[in-house]
């Protein structure tokens, strides 16, 4: 089930649209037949008027019942699914010496950079999206408490995510509609998930549904 309401967040612009472009289909028929009700002249004649303006506006109904079931799957059901349907696979340990290389798995991180393993951290900035713990390389096992800030002009919404290192499967762990600043984002649990090296990032998205570039750390799990 979860991978249908991450399919249904993914393509939810997609979604949109189309459900848009049904509904115009459907008020055009619901128009015609309410015109038809109107002028009909004989009883049997506006008996099956009514009849196809009662089935299109059922249709119509749909539609909209339809948008609005994804918009709540898409706000409040997506981003808060566990990662426990995350699949592992087998990836690279760069978190084995002090010096490591991190690959910005996201479209808008796709440079590399190299920096202490230790403090190495890609988007984050300070006094508006920062993750302060856990550190960067640093393992973690159990379940933690993130702490960090999420608190940037026109505020929306924030989230964190994790993903094995070297692919793009990105996780949703929660998210939450209050701004933080340097104050607990949420519990990570890291018990269902396979020990190895994992990227977590702080995402924030404005009241205008933009997101902005996250803030990127490499974690080890070890339970």
């Amino acid at each position: 089930m979860s991978y249908v309401y991450r399919s249904l967040d993914a393509y939810e612009p997609l979604i949109y649209v189309s459900l848009a472009i049904l509904g115009l289909f459907v008020f055009r028929r619901m128009w015609r037949t309410w015109r038809e009700w109107r002028d009909s002249v004989y009883t049997l004649e506006r008996e099956f008027a009514l009849w196809r303006l009662g089935r299109a506006t059922a249709v119509g109904f749909l539609v909209l019942g339809l948008f609005f079931v994804e918009f709540y799957i898409a706000t409040f059901i997506a981003p808060s699914l566990p990662a426990s349907d995350l699949l592992i696979t087998p990836t690279l340990d760069l978190l084995a010496s002090p010096q490591a290389t991190l690959l910005a798995v996201d479209a808008t991180q796709a440079a590399l950079v190299t920096q202490p393993a230790q403090t190495g951290m890609s988007g984050c900035v300070d006094d508006q999206i920062m993750i302060t713990s856990p550190k960067s390389g640093e393992e973690v096992k159990a379940v933690i408490d993130l702490i960090g800030t999420a608190n940037v002009p026109n505020f929306g919404f924030y989230k964190y995510e994790i993903t094995p290192v070297g692919t793009q499967n990105w996780a949703t762990i929660s998210a939450d509609r209050e701004p933080k600043i340097d104050k607990s984002l949420g519990k990570w649990n890291t018990l269902s998930l396979s020990n190895g090296d994992y990227f977590l990032r702080l995402v924030i998205t404005d009241n205008v549904g933009n997101s902005l570039e996250p803030c990127v750390i490499a974690v080890r799990v070890l339970n």
